[in-house]
């Protein structure tokens, strides 16, 4: 089958010999097929990335016709932020601790990254989260995030008090050190962590999970993809919060200010081998099925 991509962008962090490693390989693999390969303009070099054209981030997902990200999750969540509005699809290559999203090993790496040059991977559609971030000031930020979207306290030691409504509708009063609303593909990072379910990524909702909440009752809820959450910080003396997306610091949120969070119009592509088993995925990665009995068939 001829190849049809032609520009490449890759990301991680190439000051890890591990990423720096895998792109090292991969530089001339894609050299030999005629692909232009991009990277970010303030990369430190690297063996061979001499050979790759070097634009702004903004820029490289306006050029790529694909992604590789090189590392852990969290290479794959940066990348995604730079490429979703552009419809760039992306592959992970598994250089990190965990790998949900970076589901290529470096053995499988060329081989996966011939299949995509050429249309032959699973391809999987992830939707987005937007959050919209607003003070009586008129300050408004706004971000996507393919996991989570999270507001933490801001200092240790104090506890947030802070108002939730869906849909316009009242839901909790919460007191605790955050709260983390997750995609389906999120629910097995923060989310995971703090005692919310685990969701098949193809299931349209989101998981509200409460972060060390100050009363037992006070419960991780899903709730329906396409609603509009809403948190609001109850006024309390020197009350700070912040928020994050992926990761990624959106501002601080303060008495007064509302953090909306609602579907994105945009979403991600993800692309796979063409063996991807999301379950089997979830028995590596949680180390389930490892027990006396093994599966029945």
């Amino acid at each position: 089958m001829p190849i049809s991509i032609r520009r490449c962008a890759l990301f991680g962090n190439f000051k890890d010999a591990r990423v720096a490693e895998s792109a090292s390989l991969l530089l001339p693999h894609l050299r030999e097929r005629g692909v232009e390969i991009l990277i970010a303009e303030d990369t430190p070099e690297f063996p061979g990335s001499g050979a790759a054209r070097r634009l702004s981030e903004p820029a490289l997902g306006e050029h790529a016709e694909l992604g590789l990200a090189i590392g852990g999750d969290g290479t794959l969540l940066y990348a995604a932020r730079l490429v979703a509005q552009h419809g760039v699809p992306l592959l992970g290559i598994n250089r990190g601790r965990l790998g949900f999203l970076t589901d290529v090993s470096p053995k499988e790496m060329l081989s996966c990254v011939d299949a995509a040059l050429e249309g032959r991977c699973t391809v999987d559609r992830r939707p987005l989260l937007g959050a919209h971030l607003e003070g009586p000031n008129g300050r408004s930020d706004e971000i996507y995030a393919l996991n989570d979207i999270v507001l933490h306290k801001w200092e240790t030691g104090r506890m947030l008090d802070f108002e939730t409504w869906i849909d316009g509708r009242y839901v909790n009063t919460h007191g605790g050190d955050g709260l983390v609303v997750a995609s389906a593909t999120g629910s097995t990072a923060y989310a995971l962590s703090c005692g919310g379910p685990i969701v098949e990524p193809h299931l349209d909702v989101l998981v509200v999970v409460p972060i060390c909440p100050h009363t037992l009752s006070d419960r991780p809820i899903v709730v329906s993809g396409r609603a509009t959450i809403e948190v609001r910080l109850v006024e309390r003396p020197d009350t700070r919060a912040q928020v994050t997306c992926d990761g990624a610091m959106l501002g601080e949120l303060l008495p007064g200010d509302r953090l909306e969070i609602r579907p994105s119009p945009h979403g991600i592509t993800l692309l796979h081998p063409t063996d991807y088993d999301y379950f089997r995925l979830l028995r590596s990665k949680l180390h389930w099925g490892r027990g006396s009995f093994g599966p029945t068939r």
